[in-house]
């Protein structure tokens, strides 16, 4: 594996923006399933989360890969670890829906609990996923 110096603050955040940028278009698949299950079909919010979590996620994972982390590593190493990630997100999602959405409004229930879940996939996924071994 080719070394890679660690990531300086400003670096850091650079990515996180664009991280998050990309994360857009997979949270907008989630918002937007999420908002047409319970809208026209009367889903409950914590379960149209979750089916929208996982469209986000199969949407992040390919704009991340290519995008975000310009990854040269084999699918089968990363996309493991990126479902590990995203699946302790999801449980994240999921225990803060059922817990906000019992006071909340559900859609302020998601946008706070996707913010929270935005920091841990970052973090995760920039420690573990797509981390480089240095030489």
């Amino acid at each position: 594996m080719p070394y890679r110096a660690a990531l300086t603050l400003p670096a850091m955040l650079i990515k996180f923006i664009i991280f998050a940028s990309v994360g857009v278009i997979g949270t907008s698949a989630h918002y937007l399933l999420l908002y047409q299950l319970v809208e026209s079909y009367a889903v409950n919010p914590v379960t149209a989360s979750s089916y929208g979590a996982v469209a986000g996620m199969c949407v992040n994972y390919g704009l991340n890969y290519v995008l975000t982390f310009n990854s040269q590593q084999s699918h089968l190493r990363t996309f493991p670890k990126f479902a590990v990630i995203a699946g302790i997100g999801f449980a994240v999602n999921m225990g803060l829906m059922t817990v906000l959405t019992a006071q909340l409004y559900y859609f302020y229930a998601q946008v706070l609990t996707t913010v929270l879940v935005l920091i841990w996939n970052f973090l995760g996924n920039s420690l573990w996923t797509f981390k480089m071994e240095t030489q």
